[in-house]
């Protein structure tokens, strides 16, 4: 049968679920359904590492290790207040012995929330977005993405109450190609488009779309150059935006990963990967030896044709294109790093083309 929403109360039954502010659960109950399993089944096996945190709502399960069970446990004892054999990888099989409802929370996005109601008085609620988007949408969406798992609970209270709300129309250009960079952007209702004019092309080739929760604006940012595409919204919608310098203090700092020429090249004797972001000219004219070229405009196109368990070591001339690739990809769950200083800056050229892999 289909998953079905899950209630307030069924929630407020679950430690420490029980003691979220009443935004916060709200919040986390748009992420999470009440599930079914048929007795006889296996909700978990030993030793995986699933990300989440489940709880038993109905009916009774058996925890087993290999062929032993170790116990058993029932629908709203005590016992099934808390989460089944919390932590990870499990130490234990849970099998159904009877029909069972149950609920899988993300795990991060639990801690996330548990963390802000101990840090301070933040709450989703007072991200008010004033009728141009919804909150609790575009929130979770961000918290959930593996990115954000790395920046200190303090930065991300402070970004998103620093954050502005602005409604926008469709066909209203955001970002223009050639600008200065000043804001960093989050979709929180409606879509965009990402196009890049080219000398062959001054319409602009689409280079992705973008929606609910989705960023940009970042490359400008870091490199302290010009924007490198323009962004143009393709329905009516709304965003919330950060300036320059908070960006850079909440969000850049945290995720951006920069190593010395010596830890790099470790990175990749271990199996890393040299990404190249430069042009195909300039990657044409020297470039480390099996380096991947995707030219940084073309990283959000490209994005999915990368392998998400290879590290990837990033890198262009002077480090300034590079760290804008390093934190897009960051930002998208990839463990990039960031080569301090880029090709010119240690040296490397034609000569290095053999580096070692």
């Amino acid at each position: 049968m289909e998953d079905k929403p899950v209630e307030l109360d069924v929630l407020r039954g679950f430690s420490p679920l029980d003691g979220l502010k009443r935004e916060n659960l709200h919040a986390l109950s748009r992420k999470t359904r009440l599930q079914e399993l048929d007795s006889g089944r296996v909700l978990f096996k030993e030793g995986e590492s699933d990300k989440r945190t489940v709880y038993l709502v109905s009916g009774e399960i058996e925890l087993r290790s290999g062929d032993r069970t170790v116990s058993t446990l029932r629908a709203g004892t005590p016992e099934a207040r808390i989460a089944i054999t919390p932590g990870q990888p499990r130490r234990f099989t849970a099998r159904a012995l009877s029909d069972v409802t149950f609920i899988a929370v993300d795990s991060d996005l639990l801690d996330v929330l548990i963390t802000w109601d101990q840090t301070g008085s933040y709450e989703v609620g007072e991200i008010s977005d004033g009728g141009v988007g919804n909150a609790d949408d575009w929130m979770t969406v961000l918290l959930q993405t593996k990115s954000f798992h790395r920046i200190p609970p303090a930065n991300l209270q402070a970004l998103f109450m620093r954050m502005q709300h602005v409604a926008c129309k469709a066909g209203e250009v955001i970002i223009k190609q050639g600008d200065e960079g000043d804001y960093f952007y989050v979709i929180t209702k409606g879509s965009a488009v990402v196009t890049r004019e080219t000398p062959m092309n001054r319409a602009g080739i689409k280079l992705a779309d973008v929606g609910i929760g989705e960023s940009f604006g970042e490359e400008a940012l870091i490199s302290d150059g010009k924007r490198n595409a323009t962004i143009t919204m393709q329905t009516d919608g709304a965003l919330v935006r950060l300036g320059k310098d908070d960006f850079r203090e909440l969000l850049n700092e945290p995720l951006l990963h920069a190593v010395d020429l010596e830890h790099a090249r470790e990175l990749v004797a271990r199996g890393a990967r040299w990404l190249d972001v430069r042009l195909p000219s300039e990657y044409e004219s020297f470039h480390l030896d099996g380096a991947l070229n995707v030219p940084l405009y073309f990283i959000r196109l490209k994005v999915r044709t990368l392998d998400t368990k290879t590290p990837y070591v990033v890198v262009c001339d002077t480090g300034r294109r590079s760290s804008a690739a390093a934190f897009l990809l960051s930002e998208r769950g990839f463990e990039a790093y960031c080569l301090q200083n880029g090709l010119v800056g240690n040296k490397l050229g034609p000569e290095l083309d053999a580096t070692p892999q």
